[in-house]
């Protein structure tokens, strides 16, 4: 009987034994399973490092990126949108009165131009730029001011007269001054903290005067994450700039993509073309019209054209005056003669210690006023003029062509990007006339456009400098390029090269700190509402088509009739189709 008895005591305590560890394993488990989520739920909740995509997403225009760490704010460009908006952009989601600082890539308008904003608006942080670049928003940003209020005026003219409401400019003079004041300049190469958390560092990217990509070192607890901004990568073989520095390590990359699918003409120097040009024209006896950007691409042909005197490229026309005619252009020369010479090629430098003036030569002539302006084309001397804007939409070179478009013996030179829809950009695809002041102008001059002068890198470029990285970025994010470019590079990066890539649309968010999208967005395109039009308005227009093909079926009527009738016939619907030209 006690043996049973001990025997069942001994089974019953094996039973509670293992009971007890078994519950004790369970219990653990669940422990770890509760603090595992529970760790997880923290480090998320923790985390207070995102980025935020506003500008420049699936388009070229309109750069802008909000980083947010600690309750502080940081932008990386504010930039103005220019040319046709594709997509919806989302508002920047904090208060101007907010935003802590912004990291400026470069002075280009669609980097900088809506600074001036945000100062209007309340912000009272700093703006971090290299030295070249806030020197050069000095003037850029006051003369998109200027712009600004011009517009202002001139809408506000009309408004007047029919009543209507009063037109304010996106901001003033004021404002620009503003934004520039608010500006702290820095040194390539230097690591500058911005905030009690965050550093930055700018590197030379070659595509502008103080044009950078930008260094971003955040560090929340124990963690530091380095997200690198390439900005606007520089194209190689540039005749005054450095090629793009490349930087060695980065968790995360945002990438532009404006020729993300594309490749530009293979190298040569455009040198001896300019003088190939100057020599045709000058030898008819009619001058070379050279719309271009104010800032970078006229330094770039005065540097050329310096060139091309000291070595007498031109025969035949020793002292053929140079004019720069744009009082923008003029001033920015005027930054790039001052500037650092480290921020220039080899070349340039050589010459710089050698105390020759790279951008001066003799017969260079500024033109600052609008009366000097006029008396250029008063002077029948076979000449250069250099005028902005460079897609002749507005601006002094409008003046220019108006009196070289139809002469003969003149010639027009584009030398940058014309995009689709500007004056420029007709006359390049073969216009025989154009409009200008309300005159119709006939296109007799020759046309030609200078290779290799883009200031972006193409997809070569692009995947070039991408291979500067020692380590494979988290992520690349890929922005500033349209729809088909944007597109396509992500995917080349992703496919051909097992990067993890991806391009976001406006209001998409991301958590630098676990790796893992917040928010991803979809592209909202901008539509443009239909005209309403009455019954009447669309019969009426019905009969002014049905009258045209009515028209057009007589004309094919015609063949065979006498040479003089057909003309006379062309002579009168040509007649029609002016006096209803708008």
């Amino acid at each position: 009987m006690k043996e049973i008895a001990f025997k069942f005591i001994e089974t019953s305590f094996g039973l509670f034994k293992k009971f007890c560890m078994c519950y004790n394993k369970t219990q653990m488990v669940l422990f770890r399973y509760i603090s595992a989520k529970s760790d997880k739920t923290a480090i998320e909740r923790k985390s207070n490092l995102k980025i935020t995509f506003l500008g420049a997403t699936h388009e070229v225009t309109g750069s802008c990126t909000l980083i947010e760490t600690n309750g502080k704010n940081i932008l990386v460009d504010c930039g103005m949108e220019q040319g046709a908006d594709i997509f919806i952009n989302q508002e920047i989601p904090v208060n101007s009165a907010h935003i802590d600082c912004v990291l400026l890539t470069h002075a280009h308008i669609d980097h900088s131009g809506n600074i001036p904003i945000l100062c209007k608006d309340g912000f009272k942080g700093k703006v971090y730029a290299t030295e070249e670049t806030v020197n050069l928003c000095k003037i850029m940003l006051l003369d998109s001011a200027h712009i600004q209020e011009f517009e202002a005026e001139w809408r506000n003219r009309k408004a007047q007269r029919s009543g209507s409401t009063l037109y304010e400019p996106l901001y003033t003079t004021q404002d620009a001054m503003c934004a520039v004041s608010a500006m702290y300049p820095c040194r390539y190469g230097e690591t500058r903290q911005v905030l009690e958390n965050v550093t930055v560092r700018f590197s030379d990217i070659g595509h502008l005067l103080g044009s950078a990509c930008i260094e971003v070192s955040i560090t929340e607890g124990d963690i530091t994450k380095k997200i690198v901004f390439s900005g606007d990568v520089g194209n190689k073989n540039k005749p005054f700039l450095n090629p793009p520095t490349k930087i060695n390590k980065t968790d995360y990359l945002v990438v532009e993509s404006t020729y993300g699918n594309r490749l530009h003409e293979p190298f040569q120097d455009a040198t001896p073309i300019l003088a190939e040009c100057f020599q045709r024209a000058f030898d008819r006896g009619g001058n070379v019209v050279i719309p271009s950007f104010a800032v970078g691409r006229t330094q770039e042909i005065l540097y050329m054209i310096r060139h091309i005197k000291d070595e007498g490229m031109v025969k035949g026309h020793n002292g053929f005056p140079v004019y720069v005619d744009s009082p923008l252009a003029n001033e920015a020369t005027s930054i790039f003669l001052q500037s650092d010479p480290m921020s220039f090629n080899e070349s340039v430098r050589e010459l710089v210690s050698k105390d020759v003036n790279p951008l001066v030569f003799p017969d260079l002539k500024i033109s600052v006023s609008s009366d000097e302006s006029k008396a250029i084309n008063d002077d029948k001397t076979p000449k250069v003029i250099i005028s902005a804007s460079g897609m002749c939409e507005a601006g002094r070179i409008r003046h220019h062509l108006k009196h070289n478009l139809w002469r003969s013996e003149s010639l027009i030179l584009f030398v940058g990007y014309q995009a689709g829809g500007t004056l420029g950009r007709i006359i390049l695809d073969g216009a025989r006339e154009v409009k200008l002041f309300g005159e119709t102008i006939a296109i007799e001059a020759e046309v030609a456009q200078m290779p290799g002068s883009s200031g972006h890198a193409d997809k070569e470029g692009l995947l070039d400098w991408i291979g500067g990285f020692e380590n494979k970025p988290a992520y690349i994010f890929v922005n500033h390029g349209d729809e088909e470019a944007c597109e396509a590079f992500t995917k080349t990066l992703r496919e051909e090269y097992g990067q993890n890539a991806f391009a976001p649309y406006s209001g998409t968010s991301f958590d630098l700190q676990n790796g893992r999208f917040i928010e991803e967005t979809e592209g909202i395109r901008i539509t443009k509402p239909a005209r309403k039009r009455d019954a009447r308005a669309t019969q009426v227009f019905g009969r002014l088509i049905a009258a045209c093909e009515k028209l057009l079926h007589t004309a094919k009527r015609c063949e065979g009739l006498p040479n003089k009738d057909l003309a006379r016939f062309a002579d009168q619907v040509d007649q029609l189709a002016d006096k209803w030209d708008r």
